[in-house]
């Protein structure tokens, strides 16, 4: 075996091994494209904190706390705080005039979106008896939830005894704007699907992903510490620790606002990727103790958010720079180095093409599955969306290497999108007279709103 032989196969050994690590992904995908898992309806109907961060959410976060309200649950059971921090504009006062408790905030030193939740809790536990809420929701001020949400993430509350927190279906209300929110859109309508669905299966927890979510109590009582600029990642991380999980409920549906264009979609991303880095940094080492230790019961959630967690991207392209530089040195050993080069080009643009179209056939299938719930989309932009996904994949893997090596702090993604829920409501009936899934006006109107 030759130099150059001698490289290549080690690292195929090291790809692969990668990829051992991983493969169970595969089966998590396959059990969330042909099961979910259901709650059993219940009679129980628990008291709740809805808590809403808003900053600078004036256009929106009326059509949210509307959309509380005109839910199918005992509103006496539920009571909506917003915090407005931060704020250069009439968010408070909106909000207010929409029936939400409302606390202001401003410090610019502490900006994100944890330390606007922090405080808000705080507030909760002065003026309220805490231990009167079974559990509080957790929304963005653009959100949306459908008619059924609350009910059916008490189904799923219930049916755990209240100790889990419960995460739900995230869809998009500007899916269709432009190719940059339908990718948006794209992404966490396959997390529901492919990593949610399976892991709940499998009784396995899966993680919080920024919003639209439910907390047990025992999360907030002693306060909330999760601040860095992805408190999503370290809420779900640190749960884990503690022995809890987040389980999925696949009915109940909420929408949010995704940005539009390539400037606010890197600003975003970018913070994701410097977040992801620091929860890794914060949490990977007592992850890893923690799969090894007697007394932890969910080893294998613990294995699975340690494996999420770690850059897997930014090994992977570690790797590939590391085996060109090595071959680079090829022409010390060997006269055919040439040949070496071809033959790593060929192969790694053979994995390249295998791994786009891998995913495109994943953007495909999440399509076909999910056109229900993705209704007025055209189909030249989902044909868009599916060529395009890939890249943007690829794209993320860029954003962390500059993730590495860039400061990155909270920047608001500005919110404009006034739809709410009953322009949502009517363009599903239209969908849905427009297929013939349905006739008469009441039985569209229940259909859509039960999806």
């Amino acid at each position: 075996m030759d130099y150059g032989q001698l490289v290549n196969l080690i690292f195929s050994i090291l790809t692969t091994i990668i990829g051992a690590f991983t493969i169970y992904y595969f089966f998590f995908s396959i059990i969330g494209l042909f099961a979910r898992k259901k709650f059993k309806e219940t009679d129980v109907k628990l008291k709740y904190g809805i808590i809403i961060s808003a900053r600078n959410e004036e256009k929106v976060v009326g059509n949210l706390i509307d959309s509380i309200r005109q839910n199918d649950y005992p509103q006496d059971k539920l009571e909506v705080f917003v915090i407005a921090h931060n704020c250069s504009d009439n968010t408070a006062k909106v909000a207010r005039e929409h029936g939400a408790v409302v606390y202001e905030y401003n410090n610019k030193n502490e900006a994100t979106k944890g330390f606007a939740i922090k405080h808000l809790i705080e507030n909760i536990k002065n003026d309220y008896n805490i231990d009167e809420f079974d559990g509080f929701f957790v929304f963005d001020a653009d959100n949306i939830l459908t008619t059924n949400y609350i009910s059916k993430m008490n189904d799923a509350f219930v049916y755990y005894n209240k100790k889990r927190i419960i995460t739900s279906f995230r869809n998009s209300k500007n899916f269709g704007s432009s190719l940059t929110s339908a990718l948006y859109g794209t992404l966490f309508i396959q997390n529901c699907r492919f990593e949610c669905r399976g892991r709940t299966i499998c009784n396995c927890s899966t993680r919080v992903q920024g919003t639209g979510f439910l907390l047990n109590i025992e999360v907030i009582k002693n306060g909330w510490q999760y601040v860095t600029l992805t408190e999503d990642w370290e809420l779900t991380a640190d749960q884990i620790l503690q022995g809890n999980k987040v389980m999925y409920c696949d009915e109940a549906m909420f929408y949010d606002e995704q940005p539009t264009n390539f400037k606010f979609m890197t600003k975003q991303r970018l913070r994701w990727a410097k977040g992801h880095l620091l929860v890794f940094k914060k949490k990977s080492k007592e992850l890893f103790k923690h799969i090894f230790k007697r007394s932890t019961k969910n080893k294998f959630s613990t294995y699975d958010i340690l494996i999420n967690i770690i850059p897997i991207g930014l090994i992977g392209l570690s790797l590939s720079i590391l085996q060109i530089i090595l071959l680079a040195f090829a022409p010390i050993f060997l006269s055919d180095y040439l040949i070496i080069w071809k033959d790593m080009a060929i192969n790694m643009l053979k994995s390249l093409t295998v791994a786009y179209l891998v995913q495109m056939i994943m953007a495909t299938i999440m399509f076909a599955c999910e056109h229900k719930r993705i209704c007025g989309v055209s189909f030249f932009k989902k044909i868009s969306t599916v060529l395009m996904w890939p890249i943007f994949n690829a794209y993320s893997v860029i954003l962390g290497v500059i993730a590495l090596f860039k400061k990155v702090e909270w920047e608001t993604i500005p919110h404009t999108d006034t739809t709410n829920i009953e322009k949502i409501n009517n363009n599903k009936i239209k969908y849905f007279k427009k297929k013939a899934i349905v006739s008469d006006d009441e039985s569209v109107k229940s259909a859509s709103e039960n999806i």
